[in-house]
């Protein structure tokens, strides 16, 4: 799968975002640069088909064509769009994702992923407790259980704090296991993680 977004802007004279060039692609791990509280957002959503650009243009694989991009591309932990309430347990959001996968979220169920992802001490755990890399691994790790999901948005993950390596080892993880990842983060979390090689793209 190769998703390219072509100068792509949002807003009145651009305000929500200004315009964007990135792409990401199977078994790659992609950083955008997107400063502001809100840029990372409206990048994301336009990136995994759920907004459409004022301006710009976005393809999948060559075609324009936002149902397949919302159907293969799954948007991760969006502020204000589809993050956890903080007061939410672990346990909960498994569940619920489990069901969004297709799979019936008993408790069996939910124990056994989180024993998977070493996370079986954090059921009771509300979100906003949760450990910054632990919050990432869990929602991505959700996210590719459901049916078709072929690439993952990375909506602010510098936010939650922590080093930005841990989140950024995670998304490479995920490359490296075929999938395509996009991460959008601010300029510290890029500076951060400059010593390793990755793929950066950022806003011009």
């Amino acid at each position: 799968m190769h998703v390219i977004l072509s100068a792509v802007s949002k807003g009145p004279n651009d305000s929500s975002l200004p315009p964007t060039s990135v792409e990401f692609s199977s078994g790659t791990a992609t950083l955008a640069r997107a400063e502001t509280e809100r840029r990372p957002t409206v990048l994301g959503l336009i990136a995994s088909g759920r907004m459409r650009a004022d301006a710009g243009r976005v393809t999948i694989d060559g075609a324009t064509d936002y149902s397949a991009l919302r159907r293969r591309v799954a948007l991760i932990d969006a502020p204000g769009v589809c993050e956890p309430a903080d007061d939410v347990t672990v346990a909960q959001v498994v569940a619920e994702e489990l069901m969004f996968a297709g799979r019936v979220g008993t408790r069996r169920s939910v124990l056994r992923v989180l024993a998977d992802l070493g996370l079986s001490s954090d059921e009771k755990s509300a979100m906003a407790n949760l450990g910054p890399d632990a919050r990432i691994r869990l929602l991505t790790e959700l996210a590719v259980r459901r049916e078709g999901v072929e690439g993952l948005v990375l909506c602010s993950p510098d936010r939650h704090g922590g080093n930005p390596r841990g989140w950024w080892a995670i998304a490479q993880g995920l490359a490296a296991r075929g999938y395509a990842v996009l991460a959008i983060a601010g300029d510290a979390s890029a500076h951060a993680i400059s010593a390793h090689t990755f793929e950066l793209e950022g806003i011009a």
